[in-house]
């Protein structure tokens, strides 16, 4: 039996049902360890002084635990997707989905976040990415609503480039916020970098920048939408 009639076994309903199971699972997986982690080095809250204070093999485990779990999304996308667009939608789908439930369930085993705005260390790789949980959760409602948006209404075109261009200038926007810290820091070298702790967030570059990067999912909505409604009826 050939893989397309394998396929074919799965509506894109059910696609998109088994990714989120998929990705809420990882989810879990993914706060379980984190919380090993941190109660390892007394850092469950992490916006403290010394917050990265891994030893030298448990750092470079970390870095290689997070590029596994960005292949293993990669992965997902490529295996539940028929066409490149597709691949890419569920891979959003699948990232989104795993980043929101990922601090519900560090919430549910350790209590901590106490609130969205609390600070967190989000992403290790290229730099140490630090930013309000409200950031990175309002990230993945973007990329849950345009993975949607990609897999399950597959008639309605991709938007064009411009709105791409300006998705592609948002998270170059959004990556400088989150990590501009980190990167002050770097010329004073890696244990530097390794105790930033951030004074403010720009919230205001930030929003900035989820507008941007969230207009390939919005332009998706008015073609949808557009598409949707009724031909006029109006007498000339």
């Amino acid at each position: 039996m050939g893989i397309g009639h394998v396929e074919d076994r799965f509506s894109v309903r059910t696609r998109w049902a088994l990714v989120m199971v998929f990705a809420i699972a990882m989810a879990c997986v993914e706060a379980a360890s984190v919380f090993y982690i941190r109660a390892l080095v007394d850092r469950v809250e992490p916006y403290q002084e010394n917050p990265l204070p891994l030893q030298e093999a448990l750092g470079s485990v970390e870095l290689w635990r997070e590029a596994a779990t960005l292949v293993m999304i990669a992965t997902l996308g490529m295996l539940a997707g028929r066409t490149w667009r597709q691949r890419a939608g569920y891979a959003a789908l699948a990232f989104g989905a795993w980043d929101v439930f990922y601090y519900v369930f560090l919430r549910l085993i350790s209590g901590w976040p106490w609130t969205l705005l609390d600070w967190d260390i989000l992403f290790l790789l290229p730099l140490p990415w630090w930013g309000p949980v409200l950031a990175p959760v309002s990230i993945a409602v973007v990329m849950i609503l345009w993975g949607t948006l990609t897999t399950q209404a597959e008639d309605v075109a991709s938007g064009g480039r411009w709105p791409w261009a300006f998705g592609s200038v948002g998270i170059f926007m959004a990556l400088t916020v989150f990590m501009i810290d980190a990167w002050w820091a770097l010329p004073n070298g890696r244990d530097a970098v390794l105790q930033v702790l951030p004074k403010t967030f720009n919230w205001p570059l930030f929003w900035v920048a989820l507008l941007l990067m969230a207009l390939p999912a919005l332009h998706q909505v008015a073609i949808f939408a557009r598409d949707l409604s009724p031909p006029s009826t109006t007498a000339r």
